[in-house]
């Protein structure tokens, strides 16, 4: 009898030992700008699964290289067996596998791809994030058919497309809307592009008045970027150079930062914005990390999300609650 005793007491003290040692394991979850709606809706989305699958999360912000490479090394000293991270720039990505790789850190990236030295993308490094071309592919088919719905006169129609070559995930959104365009019939001849220096307001709208002093013939404008700041700048331009909004559309990239535009009591020419999947962003990246670690299941080398809906001044509310923004 207390030999059986003895045998119970010591499987009871196995499995209590195997199950503090599953709920004991430590993510890390870094992301480059915590204060964004986006972050902050992938964070709440990581914690989930994390509640789900019996694993803790360890949020962080990285706004800079500096804390960046910080962080890691409080994950790693904090028992962390790995992280997933939306770098503040893309060219930290040999530092950081260099510092994570050094602390036995598995990594997997997110909305963000690393860049090596010379510039090319770490292909070997997980990455989920957003299909960048179809997404552009999308932003062009939408404008497309707005402007179809409102009649306009193609020959009287132009496309301000505000630039940003340099990253490869805006050269993918906007070389993708312009494509679609182009197929469905739009004018290659007047489609203009101009670069901008950044990807916010007042760097969008620099770079579009430039463009739009150099076409006065042009009486309508679709208007397109790589995320809703740069589409709203052009919008902005348009706006100041004396277009109306009935003669302007823009379809933005984001959906988050379009909310007080298409909250305003008057229609502008920012129709409307592609809102990505934060929740399945944060959810996703992070139990692929998980399965990583828990189970030695590498995750994919890249995970294309395509989920995205068209918010408007119609339903934007609905749909920013949905997702919990």
């Amino acid at each position: 009898m207390n030999k059986m005793v003895k045998i119970l007491a010591l499987s009871c003290a196995m499995f209590a030992s195997v199950g503090s040692a599953y709920a004991a394991e430590k993510l890390g979850y870094l992301v480059k700008q915590p204060e964004e709606p986006w972050f902050q809706t992938e964070w709440a989305f990581a914690e989930k699964a994390g509640k789900d699958m019996g694993f803790e999360v360890i949020k962080i912000a990285v706004p800079d290289g500096e804390k960046t490479l910080n962080a890691i090394d409080t994950l790693a000293a904090g028992g962390a067996k790995g992280f997933v991270i939306c770098t503040p720039d893309p060219k930290l990505g040999p530092a950081i596998m260099a510092k994570a790789n050094s602390l036995g850190l598995k990594v997997v990236t997110v909305d963000d791809q690393f860049v090596n030295a010379k510039g090319a993308p770490m292909t070997d490094v997980p990455l989920l994030m957003m299909a960048a071309t179809k997404m552009g592919e999308r932003q062009g088919q939408e404008l497309y058919k707005e402007m179809k719905k409102r009649n306009w006169n193609v020959k009287d129609t132009g496309v301000l497309a505000i630039t940003a070559n340099e990253l490869d995930t805006a050269r993918r959104r906007t070389d993708g809307s312009m494509s679609a365009l182009k197929a469905a019939g739009f004018p290659a001849g007047q489609i203009y592009t101009v670069p901008t220096k950044t990807n916010d307001i007042p760097g969008a709208l620099d770079a579009a008045n430039s463009m739009l002093v150099q076409h006065p013939n042009v009486k309508n404008w679709l208007v397109i970027g790589m995320n809703d700041n740069t589409v709203l700048g052009g919008v902005r331009a348009t706006e100041g150079q004396g277009f109306k909004a009935a003669n302007v559309i823009g379809v933005g990239i984001n959906g988050v930062d379009a909310k007080n535009e298409l909250s305003k009591s008057s229609a502008t020419g920012f129709y409307g914005s592609l809102l990505p999947a934060p929740d399945v962003h944060g959810y996703q990246s992070i139990k692929m990390l998980h399965e990583w670690v828990a189970n030695n299941k590498a995750p994919a080398k890249f995970t294309e999300v395509t989920d995205a809906v068209l918010i408007t001044r119609d339903n934007y509310k609905d749909e920013l609650k949905k997702k919990g923004l």
